[in-house]
């Protein structure tokens, strides 16, 4: 019976190879390398692609309107960044060109959700969109008594006040608050979005319900969590120990955003804590950007407050605006007067060994994903300074954003693997594609499609040259396009073709739970 089966089996082969080859497909992606990080697949392939979905990965040729020749090109499913702030069609390019294909906003989040997505489906994005409930948007506007509004601008112009940062919330707020970020997930938010270290001074039973408010949804939480500081008390070590706390207490799936930027120099110390609790069946996923520098708003929490300098291991000269590090004046003068100012945060010294070693355990080690931390690209002339949103292509000279807004995915395929070494190819790809997409896929159904290179799947896919791809900016000069990513596919279509942006290419769709 076995050689019965064997044998017809074999002798339908050649039937199904010949239907595979008699078939057109929309797009052909032709002998490349095509890395799959879920089943393992590192071989020659061609990739057949039809209505928007992978529809054969085959080892003999295919037949296609477009052929696109990937020879001694990687092949790999396309980059998913989870934490990402830009919102509009400038910050959406710039990620297409380093071969991002989903971008989502779930740190801080928006509020209201629906406006949101109504908002971003008429930009007409190259690349997929999705946000989660800001529970910041929910306190902002329970404190304020206006809003919420889904505008960055939003965010930003609430710097200037301090009660939503600093102040427990009545039992009547809590409610409230609560039932802004619960119906942020009635329409069909993905999470929810707890920027704490913005609001440090919420209570810690307010920050345990937004946990039992995600468990009972089947969602989960996206959290820059309360402290980034190496001295106790309030140091980085007990901010990860209440996240994990309020997860082991409540069920809740809590993800820890950038690790290596609340960590500061105590990585090793924070690292092990997720371990011990990963270790325990604690659902704790972790994510890392590969940059010794943040973003923020000048006004932010962190920098406030008797000792903060010592707390941070900063002072004005840590702090960038523009191309410029910041005097103490700057600094005061605008911390006052302009505490919504976008500007970067030198923690860590990349030109120092010891600094990099920091960076390097955040970012090698297995169960940490890689994300970007986005930012806006801005328009800064003397002290005006606004996020573009414009269409222009190239961006107009002028834009500025941190570098890790178009270079973070490039900069681990550039230093991690082919400079360094310290990373495989199919690790890199691992961490870029299949983690992101495995971190969601559980409460967002069109995440089970996305970070994998099978038959099935959306056509969400990167090219990419091995030996030249890599990011360009510099915390100088951060407007520089990625190089070496030749084509992106998004849905099927091409955005990005032989390392030219199609402008007009408008395949992005949004990433949604189920609206209630």
């Amino acid at each position: 019976m076995r050689k019965f089966v064997c044998s017809l089996l074999i002798a339908l082969l050649p039937f199904s190879l010949q239907a595979l080859s008699a078939q057109t497909f929309d797009v052909v992606i032709s002998g490349g390398r095509v890395i799959d990080p879920e089943t393992g697949l590192d071989a020659i392939r061609n990739v057949g692609i039809t209505g928007g979905k992978i529809g054969a990965i085959s080892e003999s040729p295919l037949s296609g309107e477009t052929i696109i020749d990937a020879s001694g090109q990687v092949v790999a499913p396309g980059f998913i960044d989870i934490h990402a702030h830009g919102q509009n069609i400038g910050d959406y390019r710039m990620q297409a060109v380093q071969g991002v294909t989903t971008m989502l906003e779930l740190e801080s989040g928006v509020l209201p959700i629906s406006a949101w997505y109504e908002t971003q489906g008429e930009k007409g994005l190259p690349i997929n969109y999705g946000a989660s409930a800001g529970w910041t948007f929910a306190r902002i506007a329970t404190f304020s008594g206006e809003g919420p509004d889904p505008s960055p601008e939003y965010f930003q112009n609430a710097q200037s006040q301090t009660d939503w940062k600093v102040n427990i919330a009545t039992a009547q707020q809590q409610e409230q608050i609560l039932d802004l970020v619960a119906q942020g997930l009635d329409e069909g938010a993905l999470g929810i979005g707890i920027n704490a270290g913005y609001a440090p001074g919420y209570g810690a039973k307010e920050y345990t319900e937004l946990a039992r408010l995600a468990a009972d949804r089947d969602v989960a939480t996206f959290t820059h969590v309360r402290y980034a500081s190496n001295s106790e008390p309030k140091s980085s070590y007990e901010a990860v120990q209440e996240l994990i706390a309020n997860s082991a207490i409540t069920g809740a799936h809590m993800h820890l955003c950038h690790i290596n930027s609340t960590s500061l120099k105590d990585i090793h110390s924070v690292i092990q804590l997720v371990d011990e609790a990963k270790e325990r069946d604690i659902n704790i996923t972790v994510g890392a950007y590969p940059w010794g520098a943040a973003s923020t708003v000048v006004g932010a929490a962190m920098f406030s407050g008797e000792g903060w300098r010592e707390r941070m291991g900063s002072t004005a000269e840590n702090f960038q605006l523009g191309r410029d590090r910041m005097t103490e004046d700057q600094l005061a003068d605008y911390q006052k007067n302009k505490p919504g100012t976008f500007i970067t945060w030198h923690f860590l010294d990349e030109s120092n060994p010891d600094d990099l070693a920091l960076l390097d355990m955040s970012i090698l080690h297995p169960n940490i994903l890689i994300e970007s931390d986005e930012m806006f690209w801005m328009l800064i002339d003397g002290s005006n300074i606004e996020n573009y949103a414009g269409d222009a292509w190239p961006l107009p000279q002028e834009a500025f954003s941190h570098p890790r807004s178009n270079g973070t995915f490039v900069k681990v395929l550039r230093s991690y693997v082919r400079e360094r070494e310290l990373m495989t190819l199919t690790e890199a790809v691992r961490k870029m594609s299949l983690m992101p997409a495995q971190t969601m896929e559980g409460f967002v159904p069109q995440m089970k499609k996305k970070g994998r290179l099978q038959a099935g799947m959306d056509a969400d896919i990167v090219v990419f040259d091995p030996d030249t791809v890599s990011d360009v900016g510099t915390y100088q000069e951060p407007n520089q396009p990625a190089v070496g990513v030749n084509w992106v596919l998004v849905n099927g279509e091409v955005v990005v073709d032989d390392g030219d942006l199609v402008l007009d290419a408008q395949p992005g769709l949004p990433i949604r739970r189920e609206i209630n």
